[in-house]
This record gives structure tokens, sequence and C-alpha cells, in this order.
């Protein structure tokens, strides 16, 4: 990896964390619970992991879903053919910290 590579990974992964913390502090329980999960488990398809990685789901923000809170919640709990449903792996009012915590995240930038 060249210097100026690993000096871009680690300035966007600063970013991140600086940015992470921020959002963080101004975050209410509900969303701050919201925000763990979604790091825990939906992070993974939901973000590029890495710059020249694939991302494999779409972004997630307040606008997901038409900004629809119920059609949220039902895909979460559901899934779809190509994401599994969590209604076995969270409770329903995790699931609700969830879509609280996405209502925060602005829509990606074009």
């Amino acid at each position: 990896m060249t210097r100026a590579v690993a000096f871009a990974a680690a300035t966007t992964a600063a970013l991140l964390v600086t940015s992470l913390a921020t959002s963080a502090q101004e975050l209410r329980e509900p969303q701050l619970l919201g925000m763990r999960l979604y790091n825990q488990s939906c992070r993974v398809c939901h973000t590029k992991p890495q710059l020249t990685s694939q991302q494999y789901a779409p972004v997630l923000s307040r606008v997901s879903m038409n900004g629809n809170d119920e059609a949220l919640r039902k895909q979460i709990a559901e899934g779809s053919p190509k994401m599994p449903g969590f209604k076995y792996h969270f409770k329903p009012a995790e699931i609700d910290a969830i879509v609280a915590y996405l209502k925060t995240v602005p829509p990606p930038a074009d």
C-alpha cells in the first residue's frame, strides 16, 4: 500500500470516528441504542467497510423507505429476498430504536 493510500484511509477512518462521536453526543437514549445495534448488525452490509470494497445494500438514512417508520420496522423485522429478517434477533423495542436512530441520519450526498 502506498503512503498516499494509507494516509487517505487513516484520514477517512479518523473523520468517521470523529463524526460518530459528535453524533453520539447529540442522540437520546433510544437513538444511542439504535446506533449501537445498527453498528453491530446493519453496518456490515449498509456501509462500505473500505474505499475499495463493494457495498452490498443501500445506504440507510431518514429518507429510507420514503421516511415511513412503519415500513422501516417491517423491513427490519421481516427482511426481503436479499436481506434477512431480524424479528428473532431484535426485540420490537430494539427495532424501534434502530428506526429512531435512522431518523437522525441525513441522506447521503449524491
